[in-house]
């Protein structure tokens, strides 16, 4: 999935070193609304940076190991979508994703996840896909639930956010129940 067309409006791309100034000035303009649950928001000072995940993005994707796509509304970088990791013995892999403040709202990200598992699904061949969001992250669990993932638990302080622990909510999602999905 190197450039998908969901809609006029809207479109997936692997971010390439040409992206890494817009990265960074999305991610700097939303710094204060993405740190609340981005740990790495606060490393992430200089346009440098940004060619570095690109790089390593890159890598990733050549391993055949997950890949990370631009999410790009009215031809502007919005956000970031992608697998953080694919294991090809159990096919299953994570969705991670985050959005610029300004783009909330719009049903981008779901659109774009949407995109993301019919990829996952259909091309790849995997049987799950798992979205983890921290519990008090409402808006990031909403996409989850909108899409009829379900919720197979919390895993207690999961993650470090700038001065505490956050318990995360798994939310999974099985071929045959997003097949059954796209029927009804």
């Amino acid at each position: 999935m190197f450039s998908h067309m969901i809609s006029d409006d809207l479109q997936l791309k692997l971010l390439e070193y040409r992206h890494a100034e817009e990265l960074f000035q999305v991610i700097d303009a939303n710094r204060n609304y993405l740190k609340e649950w981005l740990p790495w928001i606060d490393e992430t000072i200089s346009v440098e940076q940004s060619k570095e995940f690109i790089q390593f993005s890159l890598n990733v994707l050549a391993s055949q190991n997950g890949f990370n796509l631009g999410i790009f509304y009215e031809e502007r970088l919005a956000g970031v979508i992608g697998l953080h990791h694919i294991d090809w013995k159990n096919k299953k892999t994570t969705i991670g994703y985050w959005l610029s403040e300004e783009h909330q709202g719009k049903g981008i990200m779901t659109r774009a996840c949407e995109a993301v598992i019919d990829y996952v699904f259909h091309d790849l061949c995997l049987n799950r896909v798992e979205i983890r969001a921290a519990e008090q992250n409402r808006k990031s669990r909403a996409i989850p639930e909108r899409l009829s993932f379900v919720n197979e638990g919390k895993v207690r302080q999961a993650e470090w956010i700038g001065d505490h622990y956050v318990d995360h909510v798994i939310y999974g999602m099985l071929r045959e129940d997003w097949k059954e999905r796209a029927i009804l």
